[in-house]
């Protein structure tokens, strides 16, 4: 017992790292984000009609950024950047209409740059947590057919862009007074309408709901 309690009190006088954001602090991070797309499927419409085909969006993890700027202690505005994400669109078709059931449909790449208000709780040590709400605008780009649904009349993809809203939370784990890990869980509000040509007559539509969950971990560094 006397041990546990002389362990404990060495403990005790070790140094921590116990700061307090300032009004002005900027915090750049970069690190490794995984984007994880709603895995309910999509249908595919055909002339307005259920053509019983659907289509599902796989994970991708990329290289994220982000920049925090403090306006006191408690408030901050971060903006998430990353290089673009391209996900496989992979469809479903029990029934048989293109024969393609289970095969990479097409590839889609995407940014979805965010834009959130911060607020972080006084935690007193050196795990300052957040929350946080924004805005999100997905731009969606290089849309391509694979080879083989190409070769069945499929062409012209296109995916409209998105406006929606984010919700997250977070934390920094300060390592000392410059550098600190960060880790945060965000949902993202993204829908697109999709269009494409079949057999040379735009007819196929899909109103994908991406909404995915995005998850991070970045090293950190405060300016």
């Amino acid at each position: 017992m006397k041990k546990t309690l002389l362990a404990l009190a060495l403990l005790s006088t070790l140094p921590t790292v116990v700061l307090a954001n300032q009004a002005g602090d900027i915090l750049v991070r970069g690190g490794l984000t995984m984007v994880a797309p709603d895995t309910g499927k999509t249908p595919i419409l055909l002339g307005g009609d259920d053509s019983t085909m659907t289509l599902t969006v796989d994970d991708k993890t990329q290289l994220g950024l982000n920049l925090v700027y403090f306006f006191d202690s408690n408030w901050a505005v971060e903006l998430l950047a990353a290089t673009p994400f391209t996900h496989d669109v992979t469809i479903q078709d029990p029934n048989g209409v293109l024969g393609v059931d289970g095969a990479k449909l097409a590839e889609v790449s995407h940014l979805p740059p965010t834009l959130s208000a911060l607020y972080y709780f006084d935690t007193g040590t050196s795990l300052k947590s957040y929350v946080g709400i924004g805005l999100n605008y997905t731009i969606f780009f290089d849309e391509e057919f694979e080879s083989a649904p190409a070769s069945l009349g499929l062409s012209h993809l296109e995916l409209d862009g998105s406006f929606g809203y984010s919700v997250q939370v977070g934390a920094d784990y300060h390592i000392n007074d410059k550098w600190h890990v960060n880790a945060s869980v965000r949902y993202i509000d993204i829908n697109s309408d999709a269009t494409f040509d079949v057999g040379g007559e735009s007819i196929g539509k899909a109103s994908i709901d991406v909404d995915p969950m995005v998850y991070s971990i970045m090293l950190g560094y405060r300016f």
